[in-house]
C-alpha cells in the first residue's frame, strides 16, 4: 500500500530488517531495464530469495516505478489467485481511504478497476493476449511466483477443455514470453521465484521458463542470480543447456538473502529446509540461534495453541491457523480443510469479524497463504506427512482410510506444502502435532507420535501447562513426557 502511494522500498522496510539487499536488487533490475531500452534488447530476469525475503515487494517496487501510461508502462502479474485478490482489495481500500482524507470521494468499484489495471491475475493477462494478437501495452512484465506457471501438458489440456483450442503447443511460460516478444524494440520480463514452492500439479517450475527461452527465444538474454543453481530450485542442468544457445548473465544482486518476513530471525527458512530434509543435527544447531529471537513452540493441543497465539500477539498483529490442504483428519479438532477460508476476509478483516484469521475458526491452507504472511501462526500437522522410521511417509486420505502417495511429484508437492506453512509467520509460530486417538484407526497415535518426537528431538520447546493461572508457558519438556 505504501509503494502504491508513492513511497520507496527502503522507506517501508522494517527498521530491524536489512533493506540494503532490497535496494540493491531493485537497482540491478532498473539498470537492466535501462540497458534493454537504450540498446533495444529483450531479457528475462530471475530474482530468487528465501521465503519472506521481499521478492513480491521488489516486484511491486519496480512495477510502481513504471506504472504511468507510456512506453515504460508495466504490469504486476501473479498466478496466485488468493495473493492477487488480497492485494487488489487492500490497495483499493487504501486508495478509497487516502482519497477521503484528501477531501475527495471515490467509489470502491472505481478504485478496484484502477488497481486491476496494475495488479492482474496472470491467467487474465494470458486470455487477453490470446484474443488480441497485438503487442502488450507493457514493456515490463513482473511475474510473481513464476515457478507456478503451467507446463505444456497442463496448458494444452486447459486450452482444449476451457478455450476449445485443440493442439495448443506452448507451455504457459513460452506463451507469456511470446506475448512480450511481440514488441519490435525491447521488453523485460522479471520472474520472481522461490525454491521448493511448487505445490500444484502441472506447475512448470523455473526449468519451464528456461526451456521456453532455449526452445523458442534464443535471442533473449537470461539474467540469473547464482543461487538459481541451488538444489531447491532444480534448474542447474537447464541453466547449462540454455547457456549453450543464449546469453546467460549471473548477477549476485538478483538474490534476496535476508528474510523480511522473519525479520527477527533471518535463518528460519533455512531451519525449515533442514527440518524437512531430516537433517537433524544441522537443524538442532541452527535452532539454537533462531529461537533466541524467533519463538518456535511445539504442542499437542489445538485449544492451547490458540491460547498461545492470543497471548503472543500485540495490538494489530495478525495471527491465524494454517494447515495442509490434505489434512483431512483434523475434523475432530474443528478444522475442515474442504471449507477453506476466503483469503480476503481472512487476511484483511478485523478482530470483530468471525471470518477473519483472528477468530481462529476458519483455517487457511498452503493455497490461501502462499506469498502472504501472518505475524504469528499455528501450524497444525496431520498424518498426511508423517515420519516413518528414518524418512517421511506421504499419505492421502481417500474415502475412509489413508493411502500411501507413491508419485514423486505428489510427494514433492506435499513436502513443499509444509515448507510453505512453516514459513508464513513474521514473528513466531507454534506447531501442533495432535496426539491421535486409539479408538479412531484413521487417527492412530502412531501416525503422529514419531513426527512429534522428531521435532522435539531437534530442541523445539514443548508447551507446558502452568497450573497456577491456567495459561501456557514455554518451558522445554522432555519429549518422553509428552
Amino acid at each position: 500500500m505504501a509503494l502504491y502511494a508513492g513511497h520507496g522500498v527502503a522507506e517501508i522496510s522494517r527498521r530491524d530488517a536489512d533493506h540494503k539487499n532490497l535496494t540493491a536488487t531493485t537497482q540491478a533490475i532498473e539498470a537492466l531495464v535501462a540497458t534493454c531500452k537504450a540498446q533495444k534488447r529483450k531479457a528475462v530476469c530471475f530474482v530468487t530469495g528465501v521465503p519472506g525475503a521481499g521478492k513480491t515487494l521488489v516486484g511491486l517496487n519496480v512495477a510502481t516505478m513504471h506504472a504511468e501510461a507510456g512506453e515504460l508502462h508495466s504490469v504486476f502479474l501473479s498466478g496466485n489467485g488468493p495473493l492477487v485478490s488480497v492485494m487488489q482489495e487492500a490497495l483499493a481500500r487504501d486508495q478509497v481511504r487516502r482519497e477521503k482524507e484528501a477531501g475527495r470521494l471515490i467509489r470502491k468499484g472505481e478504485a478496484i478497476s484502477r488497481v486491476r489495471a496494475f495488479v492482474q491475475n496472470v491467467h487474465h493477462f494470458r486470455d487477453e493476449y490470446l484474443r488480441d494478437q497485438a503487442a502488450p501495452s507493457d514493456h515490463i512484465a513482473v511475474f510473481d511466483e513464476a515457478q507456478r506457471a503451467w507446463n505444456l501438458e497442463q496448458t494444452s489440456t486447459f486450452m482444449l477443455r476451457k478455450k476449445n483450442r485443440a493442439g495448443f503447443s506452448m507451455s504457459e511460460p513460452e506463451f507469456l514470453i511470446s506475448c512480450m516478444d511481440r514488441h519490435d524494440d525491447w521488453a523485460v520480463i522479471i520472474c520472481l521465484v522461490g525454491g521448493g514452492q511448487e505445490i500444484n500439479t502441472g506447475e512448470a517450475g523455473i526449468a519451464g521458463w528456461l526451456q521456453a527461452v532455449e526452445r523458442s527465444f534464443p535471442k533473449w538474454e537470461v539474467h540469473i542470480s547464482p543461487q538459481l543453481r541451488d538444489s531447491e530450485y532444480g534448474s542447474a542442468a537447464m541453466i547449462d543447456d540454455v547457456a549453450r544457445h543464449c546469453l546467460v548473465r549471473p548477477n549476485p544482486d538478483l538474490h534476496l538473502s535476508v528474510s523480511m518476513r522473519s525479520f527477527r530471525a533471518e535463518n528460519v527458512s533455512t531451519l525449515v529446509k533442514r527440518i524437512l530434509d531430516l537433517d537433524r543435527q544441522a537443524a538442532r544447531e541452527l535452532l539454537l540461534e533462531v529461537k533466541e529471537r524467533y519463538p518456535i513452540i511445539l504442542c499437542r493441543s489445538v485449544p492451547r495453541a490458540k491460547d498461545w497465539l492470543r497471548q503472543q500477539a500485540r495490538g494489530s498483529q495478525r495471527y491465524g491457523i494454517v494447515v495442509s490442504s490434505q489434512a483431512y483428519r483434523l475434523r475432530p479438532h474443528a478444522i475442515h480443510v474442504k471449507a477453506p477460508a476466503d483469503p480476503v476476509h481472512w487476511f484483511l478483516h478485523d478482530k470483530d469479524d468471525v471470518r477473519s484469521s483472528f477468530y481462529l475458526e476458519d483455517v487457511a491452507t498452503e493455497f490461501q497463504v502462499q506469498g502472504l504472511e501472518l505475524d504469528w501462526a499455528a501450524v497444525v500437522w496431520d498424518g498426511d506427512l508423517r515420519l516413518t522410521g528414518s524418512q517421511w511417509g506421504h499419505f492421502s486420505f481417500v474415502g475412509s482410510r489413508w493411502q500411501r502417495v507413491n508419485a514423486l511429484e505428489r510427494q514433492r508437492h506435499l513436502k513443499n506444502a509444509y515448507r510453505v506453512l512453516l514459513t508464513r509467520a513474521r514473528q513466531g509460530m507454534i506447531i501442533v502435532v495432535p496426539e491421535g486417538d486409539d479408538a479412531d484407526p484413521t487417527r492412530s497415535p502412531a501416525y503422529y507420535d514419531e513426527t512429534f518426537t522428531y521435532l522435539a528431538s531437534i530442541g523445539i520447546p514443548i508447551l507446558a501447562s502452568n497450573e497456577a493461572d491456567g495459561c501456557a508457558s514455554t518451558q522445554a519438556v522432555p519429549a518422553s513426557s509428552k
